[in-house]
């Protein structure tokens, strides 16, 4: 408190304005402050009713807090900074967590995620634009904490490659997913072992009805505008219309799982009026390109395997498609047949899947069981 020689005048201490004897003020902190400072630069403590500065809160936009208050009840997530009761905050390795927060810290603990899970994307691959994320889903083997990490520990060694989620579509399986890659990243990836890790805990792709294998590709490299993604993306519906029967052989899928998993928008005159259909939505994601990812678009036509140069031969497949889309106009795609297009590849892995279907010519071949 703060006083003149005349011991009956006070004197604000925050503003030093006179208070008469008939005005009313409040002590704050041990000082006196006159009824119009506290209007203008106090608060009250929403959980004891204390008047404090409004700069020494320690609450939030919807909560004011004293200091003791603040120190005694309450507390922040270690993540996104939110104010937490200490009744409402949970409890990981000595921090705190909001609920949401602590759902995302557990789960990227976890062996396997959720389906929704999607953490940010590492890009592997640095000598190229091009980036191919995969999602193959097994089963038949459980949907296993312990098979799970067998295989994460294969490919994950360094740092995270590929993640695991549980998927609603399998039986008793999993989805593996990877980070996008190069192409030439993918081949030199460790998918070989994690196919032969999975084989070995029991688990199947073609060999089941409930597998698919889907690759994403960047929209990025397909063009620097929208314009210029959005022709070249019409290049590439145009390319899976006008060689369905090519590709659906290419798939292994069966016609009825195709229409389920991943249907076709219908053959039209021009790639643009493919396009159109599908920017309707009509089949949602399940469609042989799904368009529905702002990012990415998706090659969802593939059934599941286990077999190496399978998986290396589809993102060939991919690839040239797209290099395809790029390099000829629409004209000239009207113009190429399956036989030009075969005669255009020159990807080992991939000439010899098609020789294996009978998509390349009719040479004899050994066929390595699908798994």
């Amino acid at each position: 408190m703060e006083e003149n020689k005349n011991e009956n005048t006070l004197y604000c201490s925050h503003c030093g304005a006179i208070i008469s004897e008939c005005e009313d003020f409040e002590t704050i902190n041990g000082q006196v402050v006159c009824t119009d400072c506290v209007e203008r630069y106090t608060t009250t403590c929403d959980r004891c009713g204390a008047i404090i500065w409004t700069n020494d809160s320690y609450g939030d936009d919807y909560t004011t807090l004293c200091c003791n208050c603040y120190e005694n009840h309450y507390t922040r997530c270690s993540c996104c900074d939110a104010l937490l009761h200490e009744d409402d905050a949970y409890h990981l390795d000595g921090y705190d967590y909001c609920s949401d927060c602590y759902r995302d810290e557990v789960d990227k603990n976890r062996s396997i995620h959720d389906y929704g899970y999607k953490p940010d994307p590492i890009f592997y691959g640095d000598d190229s634009d091009r980036y191919f994320g995969v999602e193959l889903e097994i089963d038949g083997a459980g949907k296993d904490s312990d098979n799970a990490d067998e295989i994460l520990a294969i490919a994950n060694n360094d740092e995270e490659k590929i993640y695991i989620k549980g998927d609603g579509s399998l039986d008793d399986g999993l989805e593996i997913v990877s980070h996008p890659m190069s192409l030439e990243y993918h081949k030199q990836f460790q998918w070989e072992n994690i196919m032969k890790k999975a084989i070995y805990l029991g688990y199947r792709s073609h060999q089941t009805s409930t597998c698919g294998l889907h690759v994403h590709v960047n929209r990025s490299c397909l063009g620097d505008t929208q314009d210029e993604q959005e022709l070249v993306i019409s290049h590439i519906l145009y390319f899976v219309e006008h060689h369905w029967n090519e590709l659906l052989k290419f798939s292994r899928r069966s016609e009825y799982s195709m229409n389920r998993w991943a249907a076709r928008y219908g053959y039209e005159k021009t790639g643009r009026e493919i396009l159109d259909k599908a920017k309707k939505g009509n089949n949602g994601r399940y469609a042989a390109v799904n368009l529905m990812n702002y990012a990415t678009i998706e090659f969802r036509m593939f059934r599941g395997t286990l077999k190496l140069n399978t998986l290396i031969a589809t993102f060939e497949l991919v690839n040239a498609i797209i290099e395809t889309a790029l390099n000829y106009t629409e004209d000239e795609l009207h113009e190429m047949s399956w036989s030009d297009f075969v005669q255009t590849l020159k990807e080992p892995e991939l000439i010899t899947y098609l020789k294996e279907r009978r998509l390349y010519i009719n040479e004899e071949i050994e066929i390595q069981e699908e798994m």
